[in-house]
């Protein structure tokens, strides 16, 4: 029988949600989810809504700026908020592996803290992953213009970058599901992916995947998809492979992918042939000469389940490749599909990006 070992050994995993939405997320997912070996903080220039956080640790950043007030949805007082508290950032994040970055882009504090606090991670050695989500289309032009810009800057700054259009919970969702419920669909991108990754850390394997392979996918690796997808009964195995890599809720596809990392999961009957068609699902769609790094691990409580884990990487690195070879300047329609993840998948966003009139 594998004995599941002590998880403070392991990489240590924090996930830092900034802004009111970003602390929103944290909130769903203390909630609803179980992850073991992870740390939650909460960063946020509004002291009230500080408060009101479940996160295990509170930062309030910019107080001589901000006076415990908010941002006022202007990106550069969340970064000048950032920079005045950057000791204290410091202080939290140091000593963690990884640290996940969630915000609602658009708005002030996640939008201007989020790049200076990516940076800092980075430069002390922590794995640097940001999942953040883009406004809905009705919350306006200058909204989605900020947001945009906030991308561009925070993307050279992170190691990984996971992209959440909310206008997509639109097309996925059934129009009498409730603007709560939607909001945890999405919520549940992050969740399932820091989720996803405490398992690989933490779960002994019969083919064992480590915090060392996380890293080698991971590092300076752009756009990123994060899935996760589980099965029962007859084809389980393809179902949750499919699943996965199967999410239209993310700005990102595996088709291409140059860094694959999947992890397969099952209960004392599991299968070689169905870790075989797992496997077979995920490696059609990424680039021929990806790096593919596997494991496989045993779990007595899936019973009839299959759990499949996916990290896929390196999609821009084909798109420039694709286009230089290509001569063209426009990338071609099959990169340019909206992202896909898991739909156990999980993310959050800056405030729930709802209308101004609906935010605190």
């Amino acid at each position: 029988m594998l004995i599941k070992p002590d998880v403070n050994r392991f990489a240590k995993i924090r996930v830092l949600g900034l802004g009111g939405g970003g602390t929103n997320a944290l909130n769903s997912m203390i909630s609803q989810a179980n992850i073991q070996g992870v740390d939650f903080v909460a960063v946020n220039t509004d002291q009230q809504h500080l408060l009101a956080s479940q996160a295990q640790t509170k930062v309030q950043i910019g107080e001589n700026l901000t006076k415990g007030l908010g941002a006022g949805a202007d990106p550069e007082i969340g970064k000048k908020a950032a920079e005045e508290s950057l000791e204290k950032i410091k202080d939290v994040i140091s000593g963690a592996d990884m640290v996940f970055i969630t915000y609602g882009a658009g708005g002030g504090t996640g939008t201007g803290a989020g790049p200076i606090i990516a940076d800092l991670a980075r430069k002390i050695g922590i794995l640097t992953v940001a999942v953040i989500t883009k406004p809905f289309a009705f919350e306006g032009t200058r909204r989605m213009v900020v947001a945009d810009d906030g991308i561009e800057i925070l993307r050279d700054k992170v190691d990984t970058l996971i992209i959440i259009p909310n206008q997509k919970l639109l097309d996925v969702v059934d129009k009498n599901v409730s603007l709560l419920e939607a909001f945890k669909l999405a919520d549940s991108v992050l969740t399932q992916g820091v989720g996803g990754i405490s398992d690989i850390i933490v779960m002994p394997g019969l083919i064992n995947v480590d915090f060392a392979d996380v890293r080698t996918v991971m590092t300076n690796a752009g756009s990123t998809l994060m899935g996760v997808g589980t099965a029962t009964g007859e084809n389980r195995a393809t179902q949750a492979a499919r699943a996965a890599i199967a999410s239209p809720l993310l700005d990102a596809s595996i088709d291409g992918a140059r860094g694959v990392l999947f992890n397969i999961t099952g209960g004392t009957d599991m299968t070689m042939s169905e870790v075989d068609e797992a496997a077979k699902v995920i490696t059609a769609q990424a680039d021929p000469d990806a790096q593919i790094i596997f494991g496989a691990a045993i779990d007595e409580k899936l019973i009839d389940q299959v759990k499949v884990t996916v990290v896929a990487t390196g999609f821009d690195e084909t798109r420039r490749r694709y286009v230089q070879i290509s001569g063209e300047e426009g990338q071609p329609k099959e990169f340019l599909q909206e992202s896909v993840s898991s739909p156990d998948g999980q993310i959050e966003e800056d405030e729930f990006e709802v209308p101004t009139f609906l935010r605190q």
